[in-house]
């Protein structure tokens, strides 16, 4: 029990930090956005508490749930008491049904990310994946980042269609139509970066149009790009 508890601790303490990452590359305002990451062999996840400001955030205030989103508040240590955490005063993110969907479905999945980023975000409004056209986008993403359909926050219809879009791509970000950008990664660390670089590649491709027609990649190159990238490169 002590280490599922450490473990418990490590991912509260790694989310928190890595919502400042949020902030750090302006890819959220005021308290919209959201990290969460999976505990490790057990059916829980971490997640940001809902309408608390990145400002005071700390790891004792993240809430954590099962794969449903229902808020597990302790653990019973099989001695007769509990071990309680966290304010249950708090309640899990708005996004909260989406990130559980995504983990029961997806296994390989560590770490889920949702921000409204300007420039992403813009894409999603218009519906519109962001083609690939820069050998960044070949090796992160490995091909376009496509457009998920539009769904209502309340249950776990954006989840769904999440895995629906990311199931069959490269790709570890999606823009849920006329909402926003929503990433995964193996661990917490790599979904943050997966919507970093999100962010960065819908900046620069939308300013690429202002300027005329971005030239496409053929798509056995962007094969080549990411299979360096994710094999080979820094491996």
């Amino acid at each position: 029990m002590s280490a599922l508890l450490e473990t418990i601790a490590r991912v509260r303490k790694d989310v928190c930090e890595l919502h400042a990452e949020l902030t750090r590359y302006e890819l959220v305002v005021w308290t919209a956005g959201n990290v969460s990451g999976r505990i490790p062999g057990h059916d829980l996840m971490v997640i940001k508490p809902s309408g608390v400001s990145y400002d005071d955030l700390t790891p004792e205030l993240m809430v954590v749930t099962d794969l449903y989103g229902t808020p597990v508040r302790g653990i019973n240590t099989g001695s007769g008491g509990t071990v309680d955490w966290g304010n249950p005063d708090l309640s899990p993110s708005s996004d909260t049904a989406a990130h559980a969907y995504v983990y029961r479905h997806m296994p390989e999945v560590g770490g889920v990310v949702h921000t409204h980023s300007t420039y992403a975000t813009a894409w999603a409004a218009r519906g519109e994946e962001i083609p690939c056209v820069l050998t960044m986008m070949g090796d992160e993403f490995g091909g376009p980042i496509p457009v998920g359909p539009f769904a209502l926050i309340g249950d776990d219809s954006i989840g769904q269609g999440i895995v629906e879009t990311l199931k069959n791509s490269h790709s570890p970000a999606v823009l849920m139509q006329n909402h926003g950008p929503f990433t995964i990664g193996k661990s917490a660390r790599e979904a943050v970066k997966a919507a970093v670089m999100c962010e960065e590649v819908a900046r620069t491709v939308h300013i690429s149009r202002q300027l005329g027609d971005p030239l496409p990649i053929d798509q056995a190159k962007i094969e080549s790009l990411y299979d360096r990238y994710q094999n080979v490169y820094g491996r």
